[in-house]
């Protein structure tokens, strides 16, 4: 049980039986009365926002989250297939994935969130390697301005910007948290 003094961000706490995270925090005290904690909150199942202020005297539950760890096995029909260490299959569904599906390969070690028996979040190695298999071709030009870019298609069919030396066939290293370019590894 938490109480409203343990609130800061990233906390994960659960309200009405749904587990929300704590995005952004603020505390004040005003001269008279009791301290009061404005919080920014994330619905971990829907995705949806909230703000809501709390006082001194409010507690809540700790919600009921387990990590494990998956190992990537295939995909069938917009769902996505796993095996956990004992080789039971755990299927996750597109939405869950999110973009994150564009950056699985054959047994890929992730880990999964469980609430209530039922995955909630997939967390991806940072980095990941794709070969770029559409490129156009850059045009030179004013690049003094900053970074200039292109767009790319790599293996799995993701789409971002990539610098103008890469080329199709190159391999790059792309981040998963952020979608973004990383390096190239090899052209």
């Amino acid at each position: 049980m938490y109480d409203a003094s343990d609130l800061r961000k990233g906390l994960k706490i659960q309200i009405d039986d749904q587990p929300w995270l704590v995005t952004d925090f603020d505390f004040s005290k005003p001269g008279k009365g009791q301290a009061i904690y404005n919080c920014k909150l994330k619905n971990m199942l829907s995705g949806s926002t909230m703000s809501r202020s709390f006082r001194s005297n409010d507690r809540f539950e700790k919600p009921e989250l387990i990590q494990k760890p998956l190992r990537f096995s295939y995909e069938a029909d917009g769902r996505y297939f796993f095996q956990d260490e004992n080789f039971e299959e755990v299927t996750i569904e597109t939405g869950v994935l999110g973009q994150n599906k564009f950056f699985l390969m054959d047994d890929m070690p992730v880990d999964a969130l469980f609430f209530n028996n039922a995955v909630i979040e997939v967390q991806l190695p940072n980095l990941v390697e794709r070969k770029v298999i559409k490129c156009e071709v850059g045009a030179k030009g004013n690049t003094a301005a900053g970074k200039v870019t292109k767009p790319a298609t790599v293996e799995g069919g993701y789409e971002l910007a990539v610098p103008l030396f890469v080329n199709e066939g190159d391999v790059i290293r792309i981040d998963t948290r952020t979608g973004e370019y990383a390096d190239r590894i090899r052209g």
